[in-house]
């Protein structure tokens, strides 16, 4: 069978990381090469079959924000010495990298939401024959946990849970963070890129979610008017509050509920 991504670039493991690499390919959806930065368990050496989680990152960030501004790598590989947290890849992607932020939507110059829910998951498949993509997780920050939030949403079938933290909750909030109009955002539409729109259509078949916010977030109000209208639709969800800004500190303490989460749902 003919390879859809016969040029993708896998790197050697990182010296002093032997869990991390670096994976760049070229996507259809963005018109050029996108990056990608991979956590692999022990596990996965052997062979053995894992899930995937899609782990996205928020404005002004790209594919290493995760590693080295939030610690993940060693928080997984801590969590699994542990037995805390199933053994699953986890894909660290750039959001496309268009401006200071692409929202995980489509552009009229690129799809950085085809990119995320198609594109990426399809390289993977085909470099990595032991990762189970039936249904692949789906989680954020910031920016990063409404492209969670919607595309987990819209994509419902395909996706087995989904977590956000501090997110934003509509595209309308990322004027507050980058020099760009909400319009800058809606190339496909209010109600697509609306993920309560999503969470009405796919009410029935949505994965399990849940979402957090630090109490002294300048989204916590968002959040909890998110939680509002979640109820009020019917949709089971878990949301909860801590201490903590929107900042780094944060996100790394809770990404831990992450990996918690996925392990949860995938012990059922």
């Amino acid at each position: 069978m003919e390879k859809r991504f016969p040029n993708a670039q896998l790197s050697r493991p990182l010296p002093g990381n032997e869990r991390l690499r670096f994976l760049n390919f070229r996507s259809d959806a963005l018109g050029h090469r996108g990056d990608v930065l991979l956590f692999t368990p022990p596990q996965f050496e052997s062979g053995e079959c894992v899930p995937l989680l899609l782990l996205l990152h928020g404005v002004y960030g790209c594919q290493w924000n995760w590693w080295l501004n939030g610690d993940v790598a060693a928080t997984a590989i801590e969590m699994l010495r542990a037995g805390s947290m199933t053994p699953m890849m986890i894909a660290m992607p750039s959001d496309g990298l268009w401006g200071d932020g692409s929202g995980y939507v489509p552009h009229a110059h690129g799809n950085y939401e085809q990119w995320i829910a198609e594109d990426l998951p399809a390289c993977l498949r085909e470099m990595f024959p032991q990762l189970d993509l039936e249904k692949f997780f789906l989680a954020g920050l910031s920016m990063g946990g409404f492209g969670a939030l919607r595309l987990g949403m819209k994509y419902a079938s395909r996706v087995a849970g989904i977590s956000a933290h501090s997110t934003l909750t509509n595209v309308a909030q990322l004027p507050r963070f980058i020099p760009y109009p909400a319009s800058a955002f809606l190339y496909a539409g209010e109600a697509d890129t609306d993920l309560l729109h999503w969470a009405k259509v796919n009410r029935a078949r949505l994965p399990p979610i849940r979402f957090d916010c630090g109490l002294e977030d300048s989204l916590l109000d968002e959040n909890r008017d998110l939680h509002r209208a979640l109820e009020h639709l019917g949709v089971p969800h878990v949301y909860e509050e801590f201490a903590g800004g929107h900042d780094w500190p944060y996100w790394t303490e809770h990404v831990r509920a992450t990996l918690a989460f996925c392990t949860q749902i995938l012990g059922r």
